[in-house]
């Protein structure tokens, strides 16, 4: 009985214990559950600042790198400015005399050169900034469309091809009763393809004057058409002839800087030349006569051979100006040529008679005006206008003694020119240009290259 009473004793007082052990646990796990609440409150408001200050500090960096690449961008354009306008400097120094003794460019300053360094990587990432004109492409220009004076010898090789296509309608008769055309219609046509092979050499004598010789090479192929062959209207007689290459007209120039130019002034310059008659002159060439008519009329006829040359001296004097407005180079020219009279042993053009009798080609005035830009150290672009208005000309045959005006001979060239230079090295330039022809009397187009070499 004692044994059973102390056991369930003992039961008793384990329950009771664990009747007071169990709210303290509830108490414990309810605080530990309060406890993991708020730090997790804590941690998603520190997440939430973090996050805040990141994408401050985001668009702070990317504020800062934007003005960072501006003001490389200024540095690196503002290098660039100081380098082209040493250059132009140097280049109108050149042109005034001092090209002999010439400083050196000075070095770089190292913020210069970091500048320089970082604004050519930024510019291979964010786009292109454009160079300003350095010195040798506008040497280029100057020696092409004015003078460059104070030079070493430049030798020159020139090749220029020309096409002149022109169609005439004649009509021999009258109209009947102001509507019927009685009489022949015929259609002439004469093309000419002229290549011409330069030589040329320049020289500055002194610090204003210049020297210069050409020597061309003229080859030329002409058809010529003609209708009503044979009298009949739809038959067409065709003939070509060609020529050459064979010496043309040999001229000299000489060129003198009259006023320098200024920040108030453009440069100045004087030109005049001499053109001699060693090519192949248009008088006196024999003709072939390919059709005759019933009473022995020459219906068709061609020279034998082609002309080289315009056959009398001429002179020719004339004046430059221009004018550099970095990047841009205006230029403009303006001279007159005057030819001599020569006796000729044979004016006519007809294989039948001999004419002996002078010759007046009558004077040209011609002008140009045009622009330039040097887009950077090597290649530059030029658009310019040139035309030139011809005199009638004259001749007089021994057998009468009088001058006659030749109908026609007057003439109006105006041509569109489209230019480019380019330095393939530091001595030697390729220099090509096309022209279109604005008149009738104008090629129809005309393309030109040259390779100047400098000694």
């Amino acid at each position: 009985m004692h044994r059973i009473n102390s056991g369930a004793l003992l039961a008793l007082i384990v329950m009771a214990l664990a009747a007071r052990a169990a709210p303290a646990r509830a108490q414990q796990s309810a605080v530990q559950q309060a406890g993991g609440a708020a730090a997790a409150a804590e941690n998603a408001q520190d997440v939430r600042a973090m996050a805040g200050e990141l994408r401050t500090l985001k668009s702070r960096y990317a504020e800062e790198v934007r003005r960072l690449r501006e003001l490389e961008i200024r540095l690196q354009a503002l290098t660039a400015r100081v380098q082209a306008q040493e250059g132009v400097a140097r280049v109108q120094a050149m042109r005034q005399g001092d090209g002999a003794a010439l400083p050196a460019a000075p070095a770089p300053s190292p913020a210069a050169a970091a500048a320089a360094a970082t604004g050519e990587a930024l510019v291979g990432s964010e786009g292109s900034v454009r160079q300003e004109p350095a010195a040798r492409s506008v040497e280029d220009v100057l020696q092409q469309q004015h003078v460059l004076f104070n030079q070493p010898l430049t030798l020159e090789v020139g090749l220029n091809y020309q096409r002149y296509d022109r169609k005439q309608l004649t009509l021999n008769g009258f109209l009947a009763l102001d509507a019927i055309f009685l009489g022949s219609i015929a259609i002439e046509r004469v093309a000419s393809d002229t290549f011409t092979y330069s030589f040329a050499a320049r020289k500055g004598l002194t610090e204003n004057f210049t020297a210069s010789i050409e020597v061309p090479f003229v080859q030329r192929w002409t058809d010529y058409q003609k209708g009503g062959a044979g009298g009949a209207a739809a038959a067409v007689a065709e003939a070509s002839v060609s020529g050459g290459p064979r010496i043309g007209d040999v001229a000299v120039g000489a060129s003198y800087r009259l006023l320098r130019e200024t920040p108030g002034r453009p440069e100045l310059a004087l030109n005049a030349g001499l053109s001699a008659p060693t090519g192949q002159a248009p008088y006196g060439i024999p003709w072939n006569v390919l059709e005759r008519d019933s009473n022995d009329f020459i219906r068709f006829a061609v020279p034998t051979r082609q002309p080289t040359g315009q056959g009398v001296w001429s002179v020719h004097a004339g004046a430059s100006v221009l004018r550099t407005l970095d990047p841009a180079i205006l230029f403009a020219n303006a001279g007159i040529t005057h030819t001599f009279i020569r006796h000729f042993a044979d004016l006519d053009t007809s294989p039948d008679t001999v004419s002996p009798g002078k010759v007046n080609l009558g004077n040209a005035f011609n002008y140009g005006v045009g622009v330039a830009f040097a887009l950077n150290e090597r290649m530059s672009l030029s658009m310019s206008l040139a035309q030139r208005l011809n005199g009638s000309a004259k001749i007089r045959n021994d057998a009468t003694g009088v001058w006659e005006k030749v109908i026609g001979s007057d003439g109006n060239a105006a041509t569109l020119g489209l230019g480019m230079t380019y330095a393939l090295g530091e001595r030697m330039t390729f220099v090509g240009s096309l022209g279109i022809g604005l008149t009738p009397d104008a090629p129809d187009f005309s393309i030109t290259a040259k390779l100047p070499f400098v000694l």
